[in-house]
C-alpha cells in the first residue's frame, strides 16, 4: 500500500524494510540524537551460554548513554531455576560497568521473568495492561549497577 501527499511524498507501507533503508534511518536518528545530548556510544551486547555444543541461554541488549538494555533474555526450560539466567544477567551487568554503564533497563509480561528480574534488584517503572490481551507487559530499570553489584 503506498499513499502520496500534496508535496509528492510517496509513503509505504509494509513488513519488510530494506537494509540499505534500515541503515539510513538509524544513522539519521542517532545522529540527530548526538547532536541533542553527548554521543551515545552504541555497542550491541550478546552473553551466551551452552551446555556441550548446545545453547541453553541467552541474551540480547545493547549499551548506550551509560545504559544497559536487556532486549532478550532466554533460558531453555531444561535449565530454568539452575542459575543459568543469574548467571547471564550477571555477566552482562559486569560488561555494561565495563563500558562505563551505570543504569539498566528491560521489560517483560506477566507470564515471563517478572518475579526473577525483582529479585535481581529491577524495579517496575511502567507497565501497559492488556498488552497482549488479558496480560500486562512491565517495564523495569536498575539503577546504580556499581553500588548493587552484579546479580
Amino acid at each position: 500500500m503506498s499513499m502520496t501527499n500534496t508535496s509528492g511524498i510517496i509513503t509505504s507501507v509494509g513488513e519488510e524494510c530494506a537494509e540499505e533503508d534500515q541503515r539510513r534511518i538509524v544513522r539519521s536518528l542517532v545522529d540527530y540524537n548526538d547532536r541533542q545530548a553527548r554521543p551515545e556510544q552504541f555497542r550491541d551486547l550478546s552473553v551466551l551460554s551452552r551446555q556441550g555444543d548446545e545453547l541453553v541461554g541467552g541474551l540480547i541488549g545493547y549499551t548506550h548513554w551509560n545504559w544497559l538494555f536487556i532486549k532478550q533474555l532466554w533460558v531453555a526450560e531444561a535449565v530454568r531455576r539452575g542459575g543459568v539466567g543469574r548467571g547471564l544477567m550477571a555477566a552482562a551487568e559486569q560488561e555494561a560497568i565495563r563500558r562505563s554503564c551505570r543504569h539498566a533497563h528491560c521489560d517483560t509480561f506477566d507470564f515471563q521473568a517478572l518475579p526473577f528480574y525483582r529479585a535481581l534488584g529491577y524495579h517496575v517503572f511502567g507497565e501497559l495492561p492488556d498488552y497482549p490481551a488479558g496480560h500486562t507487559r512491565f517495564f523495569l530499570q536498575k539503577r546504580d549497577l556499581y553500588s548493587r553489584g552484579s546479580p
